[in-house]
């Protein structure tokens, strides 16, 4: 919505400037976008006047003219066809920035003429959209007057509406808040009624009440139409609207300043003598009218739109021509020229749905579809009319009708109790009830007093309907930077936001996993039934009520089904080789509290194809990352057992175990997963996997410190010996190395499995264990007497976990 300063203060006594204007209507709630002011624009351009004007030596088409400026006589090349001696017009001088071209002038030649300023078009100042040549002014302009004041340039205010403010689609409805906001006072000319002089011999018929309950008219005979003053053009110009004929300007003049859309029709144009309104048809083929010819209306615009029974259509010849679009626009078949002599003038109001619902389904927005659409003022459905008769009467003469009205307005919005200590309560001010009073009033509301206040909004204001709304009126007006601020009570110190021992190691889990090469997924904590049955889960008692999708309708018992699901999207997308975590809760029947937290891995290794790798390689990396995470998080890494054989149906049975202290604490499961699972989830295998339960693991003894101490950075050379230990076949070479270790704590740094053979030379059920041990000396070179006390200690530990050494 735009509108200029000149017109809001000939509703509004006031001496603000547009600055203070728009800090006001911002101060009010009116969302301020621009404000335009042309007199900064046009402050470099002045009148000037023609010498002489010869044609250009080099061009045919140019001129070289002396023109009579501000700065004196000036050289200028000018290619208007239109330059002529003695033309007055506008003069642009070098630096002077021209907006229509955006360009700042430079003195520079033009075909070998020195051109020494500009002569400029209404298009390069922005006034028109095209021009033909320079401008031509009255011969009376003094050579530099400035621009501003021969145009009549005056700021322009352009501001965002809401949807439930359509009384701001008019200027009266800016002027009104404003006043109430004590910028100035309110001087809204009041509307006087036209006597009409004989009886309309037009008759209006509704036939769709709930899409237009009220409809008024009159008819004009004998009008002028033609240009409109000039006055009148300025002011649609300055806004954005091009004037088309006075009839036309009339009703564009009226929806912006009191925000009342009209329409006038050719009455010359009409059949019959009667209008209807009604909704559009269809011709009849079925019952339903389905299958059935819509009827067609060429509009305003020259575009032919397509007519359904969902729309307001005004129709003549008994009803059986459209001639318009209720509210929205009109058609072309009665449309007023230079030519009209009688007019009939509508003012109606259109059910603000149907109207937008109009404007979406043939994509019109016209100004009259967007106040209707929002619900203008049904209370000046015939002040308005009279308004547009006054004006039709001044600017094109003629004789009125009557006024015809049919239909009746909708009814006022209803009155409401309201307690005035409601704003003190929901805003914090300290206003009196007089101020409260006064507000309300100046905004247009009806107060009666008493103990509860009687409150009556007014026609425009139809969004008021509580006593809410009218606390923020009083809010808004009286300036929301008044509302009082009160501190937040101190609550001491912030928080550190120190982490708990579990969620510490939450942190540390996803940082190491995230350094390994791991990419966290965070997925559902659901799944499908089928699928939780895959992995133990799937009880109706962890069945969802309500779910979010029928295939997430189980609490899930493994993050795993959701990582092997995400890996083969990847895979199927060209990404095959994931590795994935996730870290979060299941929730399990036999847990006391029915959930635990996990630290869930899977790898699909897809590498290159090598008769010499593969997924035992993969398997033993996925159990070198499982081992180092264990570590990170603090878990008894050497207490913990490896047991074959004893994991879940939906682990590999033979490459697959599982980590555990004692019989009862399983820390974590890992190893390939089945080929049946990944084959019911869709996944091509290979897939490893490991799921750690974090409630299982325990916590490190003692604190343990946030900060890194020295390094312990051994000063001599390790030195290796290698063993070779027969051992039964089905005996884990882990339990043989975690013996080997504690053979000597302080000097053995690592052991190490580098073979295992069967056959030849060892016995049947039997296996060869070839073991790497690290020794790192510590204090001083072992001697060679030293070294054989050590290996003693191996041997001797090998044999108590059951083993020989090989000879």
């Amino acid at each position: 919505m735009k509108f200029t300063l000149s017109w809001l203060k000939e509703h509004l006594d006031t001496d603000a400037d547009a600055a203070a204007v728009a800090e006001a209507m911002t101060m009010a709630g009116l969302e301020v976008e621009a404000v335009h002011d042309p007199i900064a624009a046009l402050a470099p351009f002045t009148v000037a006047r023609i010498v002489s004007a010869e044609r250009h030596p080099n061009a045919d088409r140019l001129q070289v003219c002396q023109v009579d400026t501000v700065d004196g006589i000036k050289e200028i090349v000018c290619g208007a066809p239109n330059a002529r001696a003695g033309l007055t017009t506008i003069y642009a001088p070098i630096g002077a920035f021209v907006p229509g071209l955006g360009v700042t002038l430079v003195e520079k030649p033009v075909r070998g003429v020195v051109s020494h300023g500009m002569l400029c078009s209404a298009s390069e100042l922005e006034l028109a959209d095209e021009s033909d040549g320079i401008l031509e002014l009255a011969d009376d302009l003094k050579v530099g007057e400035p621009a501003a004041g021969v145009f009549g340039a005056e700021p322009v205010i352009d501001f965002e509406v809401t949807p439930n403010r359509p009384d701001w689609l008019g200027v009266t409805g800016i002027a009104r808040d404003l006043a109430a906001a004590s910028l100035g006072q309110l001087k809204t000319p009041s509307v006087v009624a036209v006597a009409g002089r004989y009886p309309s011999p037009i008759r209006v018929r509704i036939e769709a009440p709930e899409m237009c309950p009220v409809f008024a008219g009159r008819l004009i005979r004998g009008v002028k139409n033609g240009p409109s003053p000039e006055w009148l053009q300025r002011r649609l110009t300055a806004i954005g609207l091009r004037s088309i004929n006075r009839l036309v300007d009339v009703t564009n003049l009226i929806a912006y300043d009191r925000c009342r859309p009209l329409h006038v029709y050719d009455a010359a144009k009409l059949v019959g003598e009667e209008l209807v309104v009604r909704g559009g048809q269809v011709a009849s083929g079925t019952p339903n009218h389905e299958g059935g010819e819509h009827e067609h209306l060429i509009a305003l615009d020259g575009k032919t739109y397509t007519l359904d029974p969902s729309m307001c259509v005004i129709a003549d010849a008994a009803g059986e021509r459209p001639i318009g679009l209720g509210g929205v626009m009109g058609g072309e078949s009665t449309g007023c020229s230079d030519d009209t002599v009688d007019v009939f003038v509508e003012s109606a109001w259109f059910d603000p749905i149907v109207t937008a619902q109009t404007g979406r389904t043939l994509t019109i927005s016209s100004d009259a579809q967007y106040r209707f659409a929002r619900g203008v003022d049904p209370a000046f459905v015939v002040p308005g009319l009279e308004l547009a008769t006054r004006l039709i009467l001044d600017l094109c003469g003629g004789e009125p009708s009557e006024v015809v009205v049919a239909g009746q307005a909708p009814a006022n919005p209803a009155s409401f109790a309201f307690d005035p200590a409601r704003v003190g309560q929901l805003t914090g001010l300290s206003l009196d009830d007089d101020r409260i009073a006064e507000i309300l009033t100046r905004l247009g509301f009806e107060v009666a007093r008493g103990d509860l206040w009687t409150v009556t909004p007014p026609s425009w204001r139809r969004d008021v309907e509580a006593p809410a709304d009218l606390v923020e009126e009083v809010a808004r007006i009286e300036g929301y930077d008044a509302l009082p601020s009160t501190p937040l009570p101190d609550q001491g110190a912030p928080s550190r936001g120190v982490l708990n021992p579990r969620q510490a190691r939450v942190r540390r889990a996803r940082r190491a996993l995230a350094a390994m090469g791991y990419s966290e997924a965070v997925t559902w904590s659901f799944t499908k039934q089928s699928t939780a049955a895959l992995f133990g889960g799937g009880d109706e008692r962890l069945l969802v009520e309500n779910p979010i999708a029928a295939d997430l309708d189980c609490m899930r018992p493994s993050a795993l089904p959701n990582l092997i699901q995400a890996a083969a999207r990847n895979a199927a997308r060209g990404h095959a080789d994931a590795a994935l975590f996730e870290i979060g809760p299941i929730y399990l029947d036999d847990s006391p509290t029915g959930q635990r937290t996990v630290i869930s891995g899977l790898i699909a290794p897809r590498s290159a194809r090598h008769w010499g790798g593969g997924a035992e390689d993969a398997l033993f990396g996925l159990k070198g990352d499982l081992m180092a995470l264990l570590e990170e998080l603090g878990a008894p890494v050497g207490s913990l057992q490896l047991v074959q054989g004893q994991n879940r149906d939906w682990w590999h049975p033979g490459r697959s175990a599982r980590l555990q202290l004692g019989p009862k604490t399983v820390i974590v499961e890992f190893g390939a997963l089945h080929p049946r699972v990944l084959k019911a989830l869709d996944a091509d295998p290979p897939m490893l996997a490991f799921e750690i339960v974090l409630d299982a693991v325990p916590e490190p003894r003692g604190a343990k410190s946030k900060a890194r101490g020295a390094a312990n950075l051994a000063n001599l050379m390790p030195l290796t010996r290698d063993f070779a230990f027969v051992v039964e076949d089905d005996k884990a070479a882990g339990e043989l190395t975690r013996a080997v270790a504690g053979a000597d704590k302080a000097l053995i740094a690592d052991v190490r499995v580098f073979d295992v053979y069967r056959g030849a030379g060892v016995p049947e059920g039997m296996k060869s264990v070839a073991l790497e041990v690290v020794i790192q000396p510590a204090e001083a070179t072992l001697t060679e007497a030293e070294i054989e006390a050590l290996s003693a200690k191996v041997v001797a530990a090998g044999m108590k976990a059951g083993a020989t050494l090989r000879g």
